[in-house]
């Protein structure tokens, strides 16, 4: 059994195996999508082949569509090379079910993957040709955040990008550029509409990806590289929007667990590849079957019945509320917490933490007692449900091989956001007290104790890359495990920094709890099991 063209030929075999197939017919799909594409994707990644392959693949066969999606790999193109190409742009979706059963199904709804390389004449005319085309609805991105940034770490420009600016839009290098360059092209044609989508996960994300083109439309118009309309075109919301969106679903690396069942399946040429970029892709992916993406709903040149296919369209105001509502109070602070205090009690998998009792009742009460009063309600998603369905079903599934190690990256980044807002609600609101609040500054305490890279048992442990670590490690590089310390005067100057916790700990009224905690936590070994008993 080859997960390819010829391969999958003999559908017998993969139908006795147990897998869904695209049963439709995708020759005829894939001339339909090449003659008029109406969806193409940038990045072709784990989230993409999971998530909306399998949306569009669901509507294929279903007769909804009839065409497929264009995928494009703007980064790394090696993806295309040494996987989509091989495998004929097909790959297997592998959904592993909270209840121990696992759903497997070939996806076949990518009708031509492509690689954003400019200095490849063949493949980039053939981008602009998609771009030019009366058909195509709508363009969507999983790039990660950092893909739509046009600076480095201290603000200045990237070099790619400074030179794109000066060179134009005939080869652009810089992702963005590249992306602009295909939008002028668009513009060129007719000025043609077009809806520009990122569902990467990221606060407002629409207009992250608006600021980048926008930026770049204006610095070739000023550098007289484009004409003067094509900056009105990107902002003219009759023609090109930027809608917003919300997407959520785990889709950690494809595992080898994984790769295992599909072997014993039968399936040959599974191995994956790590690229020279240092990618590692797979035939497969693997997702948990829990999947959210809520869309503004803002497509001048019409858009698919995607609805059908689970997405959920709506306002921007919404979209917004989805957002906070998943990140501010729901999902993502419990997330955190979990991953700072697995990495303190020597957890390697999230899913083993919810048989915790001390570690369950931290972040039920994080979610249900202090975040749920001050919670955005969208209308489109109940808060306390999600919160369910994070609990009892998303985090204690034991098949997602997902990592507190994993989740703590980047913490730094996080902590303003998933409790730092929740923090400020408490201040604003008359009938709340911010003193109330216990479990958020045992997580702020926890983070810190977290920073020594010392487990519970006083195991020395590699700490999560975070752009901060050389900022923050100093404070406490001489706190030790032993009672009596005055962790306070080490760490006074981390409790105000209000691009951490998103408030001045110290103002809000909060430092005095986070350094008791900080002193429980750090009274020895077993302090953090014993803090926690205490507490939670």
């Amino acid at each position: 059994m080859k997960l390819d063209a010829q391969g999958l030929q003999d559908l017998q075999a993969w139908k006795e195996a147990g897998y869904d197939l695209p049963e439709f017919d995708r020759e005829r799909m894939i001339g339909k999508t090449k003659e008029n594409p109406f969806w193409v994707h940038f990045g072709a990644g784990n989230i993409f082949k999971a998530f909306l392959a399998n949306v569009v693949q669901k509507l294929l066969k279903e007769g909804t569509l009839d065409r497929g999606l264009i995928a494009a790999e703007g980064f790394d193109y090696e993806i295309v090379e040494k996987m989509n190409r091989p495998h004929d742009d097909y790959n297997i979706l592998v959904t592993l079910k909270a209840d121990g059963s696992v759903e497997k199904t070939v996806i076949g709804s990518i009708a031509e993957s492509l690689m954003l390389d400019s200095e490849n004449q063949r493949e980039f005319a053939r981008m602009k040709e998609i771009f030019q085309k009366d058909s195509l609805q709508m363009c969507t991105f999983t790039i990660t955040e950092k893909g739509y940034s046009l600076v480095d770490g201290k603000g200045s420009l990237l070099p790619s990008v400074e030179a794109d600016f000066k060179e134009g839009p005939d080869a652009p290098s810089s992702y963005m550029g590249k992306v602009a360059a295909l939008l002028y092209a668009r513009y060129q044609a007719g000025q043609k509409p077009v809806a520009m989508v990122s569902t990467d996960n990221c606060s407002h994300n629409g207009d992250k990806l608006y600021a980048a083109v926008s930026t770049f439309a204006k610095k070739w118009a000023e550098n007289g590289k484009v004409q003067e309309g094509f900056v009105q075109y990107v902002d003219d919301r009759e023609k090109v929007t930027f809608p917003w969106t919300m997407i959520d679903k785990i889709t950690p690396r494809p595992d080898a667990s994984v790769e295992k069942i599909l072997l014993e399946d039968g399936v040959e040429g599974l191995e994956p590849v790590i690229t020279s970029k240092n990618t590692y892709v797979a035939p497969f992916v693997n997702a948990e079957e829990c999947e959210y993406l809520v869309v503004e709903d803002a497509f001048p040149n019409g858009r698919p019945k995607l609805e059908e296919g689970g997405v959920i369209f709506t306002t921007r105001e919404t979209v917004d509320k989805v957002e906070k509502m998943k990140v501010c109070t729901c999902l993502n602070p419990l997330h955190t917490a979990l991953a700072v205090y697995g990495c303190l009690l020597g957890y390697h998998k999230i899913s083993d933490e919810l048989k915790d009792e001390e570690l369950v009742k931290l972040v039920e009460r994080i979610g249900y007692v202090e975040g749920l009063p001050v919670v955005v309600d969208p209308g489109i998603l109940d808060p306390k449900e999600f919160i369910d369905t994070v609990l009892h079903v998303r985090v204690p599934n034991p098949f997602m091989p997902d990592t507190p190690q994993r989740i703590a990256t980047d913490t730094s980044q996080k902590l303003a956001i998933r409790f730092g807002e929740t923090v400020k609600a408490y201040q604003k609101a008359p009938e709340l007290d911010v003193q109330s609040l216990d479990m958020i500054p045992l997580v702020f305490a926890g983070w810190l104790r977290y920073l020594m890279a010392v487990d519970d048992e006083g195991h020395s442990f590699e700490l999560s890359p975070d752009p901060l670590l050389s900022t923050v490690c100093p404070y406490v590089k001489d706190l030790a495990l032993k009672p009596g310390q005055d962790v306070e005067s080490h760490v006074t100057e981390v409790l105000k920094m209000k691009q951490i916790f998103g408030v001045d700990l110290y103002e809000a009224g909060l430092a005095g709890k986070v350094c008791g905690y900080l002193s429980e936590l750090t009274a020895g070994t077993g302090a953090v099991r014993s803090t926690l008993k205490k507490y939670v």
